[in-house]
């Protein structure tokens, strides 16, 4: 039995447009929250785990939209290869990006640190449900898209706007009113996460694992 470890809604109700028969949990974007969520989905009995949903780009040539099926994930200072079998059933052959994702448990926010990161990895795109996928022991792949670039600060509504799993409208405009001047970041991040989505269901169509 497969499940999935998302990080938000969105990308649960996407992950269950299409793999309807599997188990799935979200993250809500935090560390703890995706411990617990990978012990739910082991104690349900997966057989195999999926990660999914956006990520972060390190690398800068990498635009939102960008789908990749990672050959593995750097956690710490350990690499965890994925499962080539996994990895073929989820797109391994049709993804524009493969390499390495890195797993971090905080939201990495500038651009300034993305690029330390990709310097001192190599990995391409960084999630915070990856490692946690990776050290569970089961077989696994990873299924991700960037929805934001290299080259961008995050808004700080992209971090605080945020609540169990979605947008959490009054903490979305608290941080607004407190950094007026970011109100076109948002909006730019938007049109990218926008794009992401509709380019990983472009993808997923062309699945035949998707199919069924």
């Amino acid at each position: 039995m497969l499940g999935i470890l998302a990080g938000l809604k969105q990308e649960a109700h996407l992950a269950r447009q299409f793999f309807p028969e599997a188990r799935i949990a979200l993250s809500h974007a935090c560390e703890a929250g995706a411990q617990r969520a990978l012990s739910a989905l082991l104690d349900a009995g997966v057989t195999e785990l999926l990660s999914f949903g956006c990520s972060g780009a390190l690398d800068a040539v990498l635009p939102p939209g960008s789908v990749q099926v990672a050959e593995y994930v750097q956690c710490e200072d350990e690499i965890y290869r994925s499962d080539p079998a996994l990895s073929a059933r989820f797109g391994a052959a049709q993804a524009a990006v493969r390499g390495g994702i890195l797993h971090s448990p905080v939201m990495i926010g500038t651009a300034a640190e993305k690029a330390t990161l990709f310097d001192q990895t190599g990995c391409h795109a960084v999630d915070m449900e990856s490692g946690l996928v990776a050290r569970s022991g089961l077989p696994f792949a990873v299924l991700r898209v960037i929805c934001d670039d290299a080259g961008r600060d995050l808004p700080p509504a992209a971090i605080e706007g945020l609540k169990d799993g979605q947008i959490h409208v009054p903490a979305l405009l608290g941080s607004i009113l407190r950094h007026p001047s970011q109100i076109g970041a948002l909006m730019g991040l938007g049109r990218d996460a926008a794009r992401a989505r509709q380019a990983m269901a472009h993808f997923l169509q062309g699945l035949p694992v998707a199919q069924g």
